[in-house]
């Protein structure tokens, strides 16, 4: 390792994916960079973290920074409005944020108030999403464009919204769709804002490749299409037809996909002028991807391209294309949620205890013990680098062995628990081996298979469900110590009882690892880790395993002079708050308990002055956090 060269760059690779939002202060602690004042000194994180346990926030929590959100809307829109000079494109950009990348209310509001300049919308694919929409003031000219299946009620709202000045735009999914909209509109009496979604062939690679091409799951096929126009037509509702949608795919990693996709909704559009429909809108949907690990290259957690690329490849190709057919340029529009919303926040957690698979030091071999005992101590003679290969293999063996013999009755508990010490004893100086030398060696891989256990504070199904559920990757590091270099390496498992509830998969400076480089936990302090990126769907999509709740959540803003502001703070669910959510009463539950105390007291199990204090103890928990406190 170049002592040149930042620990934080080598190992865990922050240059690479921090998108100058993160950077490691010469004390070692990670400090936030305020991307809307680039020349401010960064924040010290684990400072903030301090002053947020002072005023009663504790860990874990979501941290969410205003100026990051703020930054990517800004970026966004910006990069559109450069493409269109540039290409002299005769229409605008409109964007919209999905509702269901983050349904959260600050996160919401934050992009209404800061998006209102650029006349940035919302898109909502469900009832509850449409209130939240229309519970916003939006610009005169920003969409809200409703996806996904719409009954009678969805539609009728959407319809009367339009009386309020808001461009509501339906977008129609199904035949079906279309005849709901027909029957409330003539029971209204009012015209809607229609728009139709069309699914494309071409197929995205990545890991949402199922959200792409004709099995996706919403929009018509050409059939399908032309006999809605055709139904249109006939109600004399076709001139109420303004909007395209065709979804290019989530999380699209090759620009080249964005530009086939792109190309065949273009071919669509123009089509659809030929045949009457007066359209002036063309959604081309999600897409937008984040690079998570920094890599650049088209894979399932990176893609190829920048924004202000995704924006030149979306209007040079819309341009091309409408100027080859003779036709307008019709106003642009996205839904790009994730590359809005993720990097705005962050989880952040301390470790609160380490299962180590190694030791600093070996019991000695008592006279009593089995011969293999001695056997495996005998390893240490001859572990020097060049026999190191045959050190592990023998510690092995002799390991496997012995506990077979315990399984089978012949070595006893005391002669096992030395022997098992005596093994983490040569795996400690075997590290130290491969780690000092110079030489690749093939023993690095098994290694990491050994590696630590770090106990954390969070649920992985409440906080990150896509790391369970779809092998999400997001950066994870320390956010201290980082001027050091990490001494033991560890996956990290969370505070549920399930043994899905861990992180064996990390982004480092050189690729994928199965385990995180870190810290020999401090005496002293608290270590915390961070986890990057969340701010799309995670706080969404997490669930109650085990009956953790949500954690604390924080907004803050980042200043100048090198502080912050709290903007925000939304308490973590209580124990009683997530009993209520499956279906228990929470007073019920407190006085079940009271009778139970009652009867204890009756039959002379306890003595009558300790029902206050068993009771106490009841309420104070139901009231607590769900989390390690």
């Amino acid at each position: 390792m170049s002592k040149q060269t930042p620990v934080s760059d080598t190992i865990y690779g922050i240059d690479r994916w921090g998108k100058g939002l993160l950077c490691v202060l010469p004390s070692g602690d990670v400090g936030l960079c305020d991307p809307a004042h680039p020349e401010a000194s960064p924040i010290n994180l684990p400072d903030i973290l301090q002053d947020l346990q002072q005023r009663g926030i504790s860990s874990p929590l979501v941290l969410r920074v205003k100026s990051f959100l703020e930054t990517r809307i800004k970026h966004l829109n910006q990069a559109f409005a450069d493409a269109i000079a540039r290409t002299n494109y005769q229409a605008p950009y409109r964007g919209v944020f999905p509702i269901k990348v983050n349904q959260q209310a600050q996160v919401v509001d934050q992009i209404v108030d800061y998006g209102r300049q650029f006349d940035f919308g919302l898109e909502a694919g469900s009832k509850p999403e449409l209130v939240i929409a229309l519970a916003h003031k939006l610009s005169r000219d920003a969409l809200i464009v409703c996806n996904g299946v719409k009954d009678a009620e969805f539609i009728r709202l959407a319809i009367l919204s339009r009386r309020l000045g808001y461009n509501t735009v339906i977008v129609l999914e199904s035949l079906k769709e279309a005849e709901i909209v027909i029957e409330v509109a003539r029971e209204l009496g009012l015209p809607p804002l229609l728009g139709v979604r069309v699914k494309l062939t071409n197929l995205i690679s990545g890991k949402w490749q199922s959200s792409s091409g004709d099995r996706s799951a919403f929009g018509m096929n050409t059939d399908q299409l032309m006999r809605v126009i055709d139904r249109l037509r006939e109600e004399d509702l076709l001139h109420c037809l303004t909007l395209q949608h065709s979804h290019l795919g989530s999380q699209v990693p090759d620009v080249n996909d964005v530009r086939r996709a792109v190309t065949e909704a273009c071919r669509y559009y123009t089509e659809l002028k030929s045949e009457g429909v007066p359209l002036s809108h063309l959604d081309l949907g999600g897409g937008l991807g984040v690079d998570y690990t920094g890599e650049k290259r088209a894979s399932e957690n990176s893609i190829n391209y920048t924004i202000d690329e995704y924006c030149a490849n979306v209007v040079e190709t819309v341009a091309y294309a409408m100027d080859e057919a003779g036709v307008d340029h019709p106003v642009l529009v996205t839904e790009s949620g994730r590359a809005v919303s993720a990097t705005s926040s962050m989880l952040i957690f301390d470790v609160l205890e380490s299962t180590l698979y190694d030791a600093p030091d070996a019991p000695a071999v008592e006279p009593d013990d089995h011969h293999l005992v001695s056997d495996l101590a005998a390893v240490s003679g001859y572990l020097v680098p060049d026999r190191v290969r045959e050190c592990w293999n023998d510690a092995l063996f002799y390991r496997d062995e012995l506990r077979a013999l315990f399984r089978r009755g012949y070595v006893d508990l005391r002669q096992m628990a030395r022997a098992e010490r005596i093994y983490l004893g040569l795996m400690a100086r075997i590290k130290e081996i491969v780690q000092n030398s110079e030489e690749d060696s093939d023993l690095e891989d098994e290694l990491q298979k050994i590696a630590d256990v770090y106990h954390c504070n969070f649920s992985l199904f409440q906080s990150l469900p896509d790391v369970w559920a779809i092998d999400q990757l997001h950066p994870i590091i320390p956010l201290q110590m980082l001027n050091t270099a990490p001494d033991r390496r560890a996956v990290l498992s969370d505070i549920t009882c399930d043994s899905d509830g861990k992180i064996d998969q990390f982004i480092l400076a050189h690729g994928v690892a199965p385990s995180l480089p870190v810290h020999s936990l401090p005496e002293d302090r608290p270590y915390y880790l961070g986890v990057f990126f969340v701010g799309a769907y995670q706080e969404t999509l997490g669930d109650l395993h085990n009956l953790f709740g949500d954690t604390n959540v924080v907004t803050i803003d980042l200043r100048p002079d090198g502080g912050f502001d709290l903007l925000h703070e939304q308490e973590g669910d209580t124990i009683a708050q997530v009993l209520s959510y499956v279906e228990y009463d929470p007073s019920d539950c407190l006085a079940a308990f009271r009778k139970t105390v009652d009867e204890a007291i009756s039959a002379g199990q306890i003595a009558p002055s300790e029902r206050k204090t068993l009771i106490g103890a009841y309420r104070v928990s139901m009231n607590g956090y769900t989390y390690f406190e």
